[in-house]
Formats: C-alpha cells, structure tokens, sequence
C-alpha cells in the first residue's frame, strides 16, 4: 500500500519511517481482523488479550510464578490476578502450591487450556494462510522480521507504566 499523500507531506519522514509505521499498522490491522473472526470449531473459546497472552506465555514456560508471567506478559500483577481468575473458572489453568510453607504458587495450564491453544491456533492458522491466498514465498522473512520486533519491544518495555525503559536495556 502506497499512499500518495504521504510522498507530498513534509512531516511524513523518511521513507524507513513510514514503512516501519506501515507494517505497525498492518500488525495491528490484521490483529483485530483475526479477533473479529468466530471460531469454526464450537469447542474453541474465545478469549481476552489478556488471557491469551497468559496462555501463549504458558505454552513456553508450563509452570510459572505469577510474577514471571506479569514480568513476561507486561500485565500489572492486579490485572494478572483478575485474568487468572477468569482462566481458572474457564478450566484453562490451575495454581499449585510449590514452597515447602505453601506460600508461593505456580500457574500451569490444564488440559483444557492446553487443547484450547491447539484449536485457537489451528483456526489462525487456516484463517491467516487463506488470506495470503497461501502463498508462503515471503513467510520465513515475515516471521523473522515480526519475531525480532517483538523480542525489540518486549526488551525495551517499561518496568511500570510510570518507569521508562532504561536507554540500551
């Protein structure tokens, strides 16, 4: 998508700049249209952002802390406790004791949770790949380029919403 309007204003920046704010918005563009669509399996569930991201970080590290999923997720450890409520009551995950004083607990996915991942996943997967008219020429690159914006801005994520990022962090 080549927008004419952009090559005639002053403040558009440079061309890097204005690819770099295209493929933000595509990101963002085909995140919502993905979330708009329903799931042909009627046994996949639809869940929050929230939750889903909790549930991605749960497929990589199967028995975390809370505190390790907030740091990973981003998610305010108020908001994460919220969202792990909701999945426990959807059976998608479970907490278990994991100190010797049962203080400290872990948060692992339940099988439920886990088949649920499956199926979201087989849906984007057919839901994306029909979109490219599955065409897979570019898909290699495309991963690359989104995994390391994302490693990017995952690094560079402030502490708290009211910290900074720490320059060169």
């Amino acid at each position: 998508m080549h927008d004419k309007a952009q090559e005639t204003d002053p403040a558009a920046g440079p061309e890097e700049d204005q690819r770099w704010a295209e493929l933000a918005d595509l990101v963002l563009i085909i995140s919502r249209e993905i979330q708009f669509r329903r799931y042909t399996d009627e046994r996949a569930v639809h869940l929050s952002q929230s939750e889903g991201m909790v549930m991605r970080y749960l497929k990589r590290d199967p028995a975390a802390p809370p505190s390790r999923i907030a740091a990973a997720t981003g998610l305010q450890r108020t908001n994460l406790s919220t969202v792990l409520r909701g999945l426990e009551d959807k059976g998608f995950i479970e907490r278990r004791a994991h100190s010797g004083d049962g203080r400290g607990v872990t948060v692992h996915s339940t099988e439920r949770g886990r088949s649920n991942t499956v199926l979201v996943r087989k849906e984007w997967a057919a839901t994306v790949s029909a979109a490219a008219d599955h065409d897979t020429r570019h898909l290699d690159a495309a991963l690359s380029v989104l995994a390391a914006v994302e490693a990017g801005l995952t690094r560079g994520r402030p502490r708290t919403r009211a910290t900074p990022p720490t320059p060169g962090t």
